[in-house]
């Protein structure tokens, strides 16, 4: 068990706007993707694969947090 306080919390992002390519199931930031192919598929297969599928968020209501200083996670509804 460490001494810390936890004084220095950073709110971690929930998992908005993720796309799944259709062939290897590569989940990825749409942001990240862009307009292109699969890096995944290309790499492992040499194919531009541009087949994805929108992930819903889950609404959970849970709020997660990083401290900064050691590095727990800790989640508050």
């Amino acid at each position: 068990m460490t001494s810390c306080n936890h004084s220095n919390l950073v709110l971690l992002p929930g998992n908005k706007n993720r796309v799944r390519c259709r062939r290897c199931h590569l989940t990825i930031k749409a942001d990240e993707l862009g307009e292109r192919y699969c890096p995944e598929c290309f790499e492992m297969h040499g194919r531009k694969q541009y087949d994805f599928e929108e992930i819903p968020e889950k609404e959970t209501g849970i709020a997660r947090y990083r401290c900064e200083d050691c590095g727990v996670i800790i989640e508050s509804d």
